[in-house]
């Protein structure tokens, strides 16, 4: 099911919140057609910002690094996990107060801003200790963390990502660098800052005031998540993390409202679909056989991929698990050469 006939989809909405790596770039280098569409939005004077768990880099980072690919962005229009945390620890701890960060220098920096000492010993008694992402982080920084959460201080983490996107594939988050501390310590952190929790989301959506807002992003399990904790619409885009596969065994909460390929869905009433769609919509017929399941019709990828999701999602809460995600691993067989080209353009063909 698309939009309405010559309705697009960014018509409905006051904002558009984008998450970056997998949406608008991989590490650096624009995803293609992302700086046109984003150009697009600010030529038709729409509002946008940006909603980041990577804590490597300061949100006049981002901003220059946006502006230098060719989309306009400024500072305040970016939202990342590391000013969050900063923020929490400042409103939580005295003036001046040590804390012992494990990340990027960024990370540090904001730390700084907020008025804290950032260390990076557990001799220097911190009275928290901040976990972020960075390319240098290793075992000596996760020894002094270890020590300071035993000793007391608070662990704050600013995501768990366990992986990031890159143009090699996905690589170790800092959710691996979480896990890590979290094996050694035997317990979880305290508390955990950024996506898929909803501040992040909550404070860009205010900007909307009484309009509404959509998240656009490449992971179920923190955009897409994290905008249904923050009561928000979403749009998943397969230029990322998460796919086709993933999608059909999502669990109700990292279920999106919207799925197309790429940014071209925010314009495109054909490049987008609402999800679930009647599971006979779009020309396609989804039914249960051996086991698995079996497509048949002809029309759009996308459609198929609606009308998938429909009869997975609806058999998987029959099934009445607690998680309501389908069984891993699931086969979807073509009963069509239009749904073999469909499923193979999915990346769903055995």
């Amino acid at each position: 099911m698309t939009t309405h006939a010559g309705e697009r989809l960014v018509d409905r909405y006051a904002l558009v919140v984008f998450d970056l790596d997998g949406v608008i770039y991989l590490i650096d280098r624009p995803i293609p057609g992302a700086v046109e569409a984003v150009g697009r939005l600010h030529a038709e004077g729409r509002a946008v910002a940006y909603a980041t768990n990577n804590a490597s880099r300061r949100s006049s980072e981002i901003a220059d690094l946006l502006s230098a690919m060719g989309v306009p962005a400024r500072p305040e229009e970016v939202f990342t996990s590391a000013a969050a945390a900063a923020e929490l620890l400042r409103d939580r701890l005295p003036a001046g107060a040590a804390v012992l960060v494990v990340g990027a220098e960024a990370l540090r920096a904001e730390v700084r801003a907020v008025g804290l000492t950032p260390v990076s010993r557990a001799d220097d008694a911190p009275a928290a200790v901040v976990q972020g992402y960075g390319p240098q982080v290793g075992w000596v920084d996760l020894a002094e963390a270890a020590v300071a959460v035993r000793g007391g201080a608070t662990w704050i983490a600013t995501n768990t990502d366990r992986t990031l996107p890159s143009g090699r594939g996905p690589l170790p988050g800092n959710g691996a660098l979480v896990a890590a501390l979290r094996t050694a310590l035997g317990r979880d952190p305290d508390l955990v800052v950024g996506k898929p929790e909803r501040a992040l989301f909550a404070t860009a959506a205010r900007r909307a005031g009484a309009g509404r807002t959509l998240v656009v992003g490449d992971r179920l399990d923190t955009d897409i998540e994290g905008a249904r904790r923050a009561g928000l619409d979403s749009l998943l885009v397969l230029t990322g993390v998460s796919d086709a596969a993933e999608l059909l065994a999502a669990a109700p909460a990292r279920r999106p409202t919207y799925v197309s390929a790429d940014l071209a869905g925010l314009f495109d009433p054909a490049a987008v679909v609402r999800v679930p769609s009647p599971a006979d919509a779009g020309g396609w017929s989804v039914t249960g056989r051996d086991g698995g399941w079996e497509l048949s019709g002809s029309g759009r990828p996308l459609d198929a991929l609606a009308a998938l999701c429909a009869v997975v999602w609806t058999a998987a809460e029959e099934d009445g698990r607690a998680s309501g995600s389908t069984r891993p691993g699931t086969p979807v067989r073509p009963a069509s050469p239009a749904a073999e080209q469909a499923l193979r353009r999915l990346g769903l063909a055995a």
